[in-house]
């Protein structure tokens, strides 16, 4: 099984790179953060607290998900590909992805995901770590908080710069303290800091490390 690991902050570059080196290896991409997501969507439209551990859980247990190659994200019937990225959403994930058992839920259908189709370019926040601590390429992305923040207020047009990077360094000191998988470097992942690297040169220093 082929699996290529890309973890790193938000606004780091990973789902786009991700996706350009799925596409250039031959090889299907997962997001995974949109899993998570997908979670804290069910659980807010169910009007349940993101912070009520057990019935998250259980929700993540019985969640119906169906993530396209094209971007479609449906759960539990419904198109949710929009709905995810939202501002409550966000404000929510990184308190979902800090439960354990939605944790647990989520890393076995990553790996069911990885095994149905031998592998594919995964990224997330503990891929490397956690997930397929054995891939055969674990990349760690970064980038400066103030071009992570630029990024993401580009893609965001209705959210001003210190709004997001606000958001930003809350997810960051979420996603890194969490007590289950936190966010960090894999000992053996290549780091690429990509605050002043074009996509394609992101890319040709992934592949230079793929034997």
């Amino acid at each position: 099984m082929r699996v290529i690991a890309i973890d790193g902050p938000a606004g780091s570059g990973k789902s786009t790179v991700a996706r350009a080196l799925a596409s250039r290896l031959g090889l299907e991409y997962l997001d995974t953060g949109a899993m998570y997501r997908s979670v804290a969507f069910a659980a807010i439209r169910r009007g349940i607290d993101p912070d009520d551990v057990a019935p998250v859980a259980h929700v993540a247990m019985g969640l119906e998900l169906r993530m396209s190659p094209d971007g479609t994200v449906m759960v539990d019937g419904v198109d949710a590909t929009i709905e995810i990225r939202g501002p409550e959403v966000t404000r929510a994930v990184s308190i979902v992805a800090a439960n354990p058992l939605v944790r647990e839920e989520m890393r076995i259908r990553q790996r069911a995901w990885a095994a149905k189709r031998g592998g594919g370019v995964l990224e997330g926040r503990d891929i490397g770590t956690v997930v397929f601590p054995d891939a055969e390429l674990k990349i760690y992305l970064d980038a400066s908080p103030e071009v992570r923040a630029m990024r993401r207020s580009n893609e965001v047009s209705d959210l001003a710069y210190e709004t997001v990077a606000t958001d930003l360094a809350r997810r960051d000191a979420l996603d890194q303290g969490r007590a289950h998988d936190p966010l960090r470097e894999a000992s053996d992942a290549i780091v690429i800091d990509t605050s002043e690297m074009t996509v394609d040169e992101i890319i040709a220093a992934v592949l230079s490390n793929l034997t």
